[in-house]
């Protein structure tokens, strides 16, 4: 269970190798209280490292599990198999996404169909099978990795943002429908997080680091469903943006 400090006894990770989820893991084991954290990722040298990162901080139970976002219906198998073992999951990650080159996808419809299935799909049905376990066990954290981008599409990241708009919807809408029940669905929306995904894209204004997400998730864990912003400034940067009138939108140099 997850105490009234927010620190849990055991999370599952979806997306395993990315910044993000290792930055929040090496937070939340500072707690002392994790007793159990299962990886599902790719396997191969960058899932056997996280595999390591989180043993090597005294963690008693950490388990792999194989898992391929481009491979949609394997997500409920995953999440299964994660639940079917002994003791409960207090936090499910869903933390993976790719951030394409967007003028390269506009031109082969077939590679954006493909960013579509790893970045929507899989995450609906891992979201979906991630819920109806938490409500059989009565209670638990779904956290959903989202983006500002969500919020307002801009022309730079279209089909990036047009895919974290659609998981944040069905994450909040979720949220709200398990008001009551014991689990909740935390969805963050980061702005430009520095990570190996953006390395080499200029950081936008109120850039953060993986940790500083890693902190918001942490501190998220208690008090229900709800919509995290980091850095929490980007609520009311975004705030504007929905409201400024088109012409005006496409010209910004965002």
């Amino acid at each position: 269970m997850i105490d009234s400090l927010g620190a849990p006894q055991s999370v599952l990770v979806l997306g395993a190798t990315s910044d993000i989820a290792g930055a929040t893991l090496a937070r939340l084991t500072r707690t002392g209280r994790l007793e159990r954290v299962v990886l599902a990722g790719r396997p191969g040298p960058a899932r056997d490292a996280a595999v390591e990162r989180v043993a090597a901080t005294g963690v008693p139970r950490v388990e792999a599990l194989d898992f391929d976002a481009r491979d949609r219906a394997s997500a409920p198998a995953v999440v299964a198999a994660a639940f079917d073992a002994d003791g409960d999951i207090d936090v499910v990650l869903l933390s993976w996404g790719v951030l394409p080159d967007e003028a390269a996808m506009r031109q082969d419809p077939s590679a954006a169909a493909d960013l579509v299935d790893v970045n929507y799909a899989s995450m609906v049905t891992a979201l979906l099978a991630a819920v109806e376990h938490l409500r059989e066990q009565g209670h638990g954290v779904v956290v959903v990795l989202s983006s500002a981008s969500a919020v307002r599409g801009r022309s730079s990241t279209a089909l990036y943002g047009s895919t974290k708009a659609g998981v944040d919807s069905l994450a909040s809408a979720l949220g709200d429908a398990l008001h009551g029940t014991g689990v909740s669905v935390v969805v963050v929306r980061p702005g430009f997080v520095r990570t190996r995904m953006t390395a080499g894209r200029r950081p936008a204004p109120l850039a953060v680091d993986a940790s500083d997400v890693a902190d918001a998730i942490a501190l998220s864990l208690t008090g229900g469903s709800r919509t995290v912003w980091v850095p929490r400034a980007m609520r009311y940067v975004m705030a504007g943006l929905v409201v400024t009138p088109r012409a005006v939108f496409r010209r910004l140099p965002i």
